[in-house]
Parts: structure tokens; C-alpha cells; sequence
């Protein structure tokens, strides 16, 4: 009987998993060929990037995106969570379209694919070990306080040291994040008991991995990209 609870536990692990990085990939689908759109057209880069006020309210959009799925995640119907999800990574390829014209190409496939590969060990790991990240999880929260509070600060101070310094520490948070939050999610779909509360869960979850990668190729970039001419 053991054995039959266990297999079944894993049968849905794995259904939960293939939903979750089935909706992760296509919000990183939507995301980087939004951010190539807009960064191809002269005019929507003015549009949405060229006043302070429209970038603040596409932030605000996705703030508010976030908060909806993370905080009303049970009131919400799948094609309600799923709309917002995909609505986010919209939002977010506008925000993040500046970086192709920043960066150059080379760097933003470079930064992808060092982000990519690195994000797939720290999910294999998180998936698979048997330690508990619990206390992992809880230092790269702390870590991650650190870094927006020092990312403000900078603002103001302009240091090229506080600067590589975030950067690294950025990425050292966020291979530690995913790991964590993997594990997270692998315990998360042991509790799954209907199909719909799992799919909700699934989207979840992609959020939660969506953030992780997306932040692992920021830092990833400051540190390896090369700027463009115009920059």
C-alpha cells in the first residue's frame, strides 16, 4: 500500500511540474518576444519607455499582477490566473524591451543562456535532494532584503563598487532562491487534492520560477553584458 500512496504522490508531482514549467516557459516566450517587439520599433520605445510616468504605471500594472495570483490565488478561476499570469509577462517584456537596445545582442543571448543553464542545476538539485533548504531559504530571503536596500541606497551613492557587488550577491541570491523555492514547490504539490487546485497551484508556481529566472538574468547581465555604442 506504501508503495502504491508513493507512486501516486510522484505521478502527481511530475503532472504538477510539466504544468508548472509548461506556463514558466510560455511567460518567458511572452516576455522576450514582447521585449524584441517594442525594441524594434522606435515609436513604442518612446511610447512606453520614454516617459518616467508610463514606466511607473507599467511597475505599478505588474506589482498589482503579482499581488492578485500570490494573494487571491483560491477566488480566482484557472483561466482567470492563467489570463494575469500571461497579462504579467506582457507587462514585463515592455518594462525589460530597453535592455536589447542597452545591451548588445550578444551579451543578452550570452546572459540567457549562462541564466538557462544555471537555472537548470539549481532546479535538478532542488528537486532531487533529500537536505532540507529551509534554512537556505530563509538567509537568501534575508540576502534578497539586503540587496533591494542597498540597490536604494545606490541610487544615491552611485558607487561602481556597490554596484558589482549587488550584482554578484544578486546572483548568488537568486541560484539559492531557485533551489529553495523548488523544493518549496515539490512539498506544495504533495498536499494537491483536486485537479483545478492543482492547475491554479501550477500557475503559481511558474510565477514563483518566472521571478526567479527573470532576476537570475538581470543580475547575470549587469555583470557579462557589454553595452551598445549608444550607451
Amino acid at each position: 500500500m506504501a508503495k502504491i500512496t508513493s507512486n501516486a504522490v510522484a505521478n502527481v508531482q511530475r503532472t504538477f511540474f510539466n504544468q508548472v514549467f509548461s506556463w514558466m516557459t510560455l511567460g518567458l516566450l511572452t516576455t522576450g518576444a514582447t521585449s524584441m517587439y517594442v525594441a524594434s520599433s522606435q515609436s513604442l520605445i518612446r511610447f512606453f519607455l520614454g516617459s518616467p510616468f508610463m514606466l511607473f504605471g507599467l511597475i505599478i500594472l505588474e506589482l498589482f499582477a503579482v499581488s492578485i495570483i500570490v494573494a487571491r490565488l483560491d477566488k480566482l478561476s484557472v483561466a482567470q490566473a492563467s489570463l494575469i499570469f500571461l497579462g504579467y509577462s506582457l507587462l514585463n517584456g515592455i518594462t525589460l524591451s530597453g535592455l536589447f537596445i542597452m545591451y548588445t545582442g550578444a551579451s543578452v543571448s550570452l546572459a540567457f543562456f549562462i541564466t538557462a543553464a544555471t537555472f537548470g542545476a539549481m532546479t535538478f538539485y532542488g528537486y532531487t535532494t533529500e537536505s532540507d533548504l529551509s534554512s537556505l531559504g530563509k538567509l537568501v530571503f534575508m540576502g534578497l532584503i539586503g540587496i533591494i536596500i542597498a540597490s536604494v541606497i545606490n541610487i544615491f551613492l552611485q558607487s561602481a563598487v556597490f554596484y558589482w557587488l549587488i550584482s554578484y550577491a544578486g546572483v548568488a541570491v537568486f541560484i539559492g532562491l531557485t533551489a529553495w523555492d523548488v523544493q518549496k514547490l515539490k512539498r506544495i504539490s504533495e498536499n494537491i487534492t483536486d485537479e483545478e487546485g492543482g492547475k491554479k497551484l501550477a500557475i503559481y508556481g511558474a510565477l514563483t520560477l518566472y521571478l526567479d529566472f527573470i532576476n537570475l538574468f538581470l543580475f547575470i547581465l549587469r555583470i557579462v553584458g557589454n553595452r551598445s555604442r549608444d550607451f
